[in-house]
Formats: structure tokens, C-alpha cells, sequence
């Protein structure tokens, strides 16, 4: 049987993430990352500079990163 959301199957990764100041860089983030293969849905806490990203499956961590930084942010960790 298959959960989409809440199921045990889901992983994530959490980047730190320059650049971000307001509800704009918050959009544009989650946009860029939700267009990558695999990726269910995106947490984004600009106060904190975290971005949280819950996938199933497979995700390559190196494509999130490059959609961040094509939108203009950079990527810490």
C-alpha cells in the first residue's frame, strides 16, 4: 500500500541557506526545489536560513543545491 504524505517512506534532507530575508526569497526557494524530480514538499524558515526538503524515493542532493543557487541564494551545507 502507498502513502503519499506522513508514510514511513519519506526522507529528508536539510540544507542551510544564505539569502534569504523575506517571504519572496521564501517562494522563489521553494518553487525552484518542488521542480526538482522526487520532491514532495519544501519547508522553508528564513529566519533561521533552513531548508527542509521531504522526498521518497531517490533525490539527487546536488540538483537541490544547484536549483537554490540558480535562484539566487547560496547554499551552506
Amino acid at each position: 500500500m502507498h502513502h503519499c504524505c506522513g508514510g514511513e517512506n519519506v526522507n529528508k534532507i536539510v540544507l542551510d541557506v544564505r539569502g534569504m530575508t523575506c517571504r519572496h526569497c521564501e517562494m522563489a526557494v521553494k518553487e525552484a526545489v518542488e521542480a526538482v524530480h522526487g520532491v514532495e514538499k519544501v519547508d522553508v524558515d528564513v529566519e533561521e536560513g533552513k531548508v527542509v526538503v521531504h522526498y521518497s524515493g531517490h533525490i539527487d542532493r546536488d540538483r537541490v543545491k544547484d536549483a537554490i543557487q540558480e535562484a539566487g541564494y547560496e547554499v551552506i551545507s
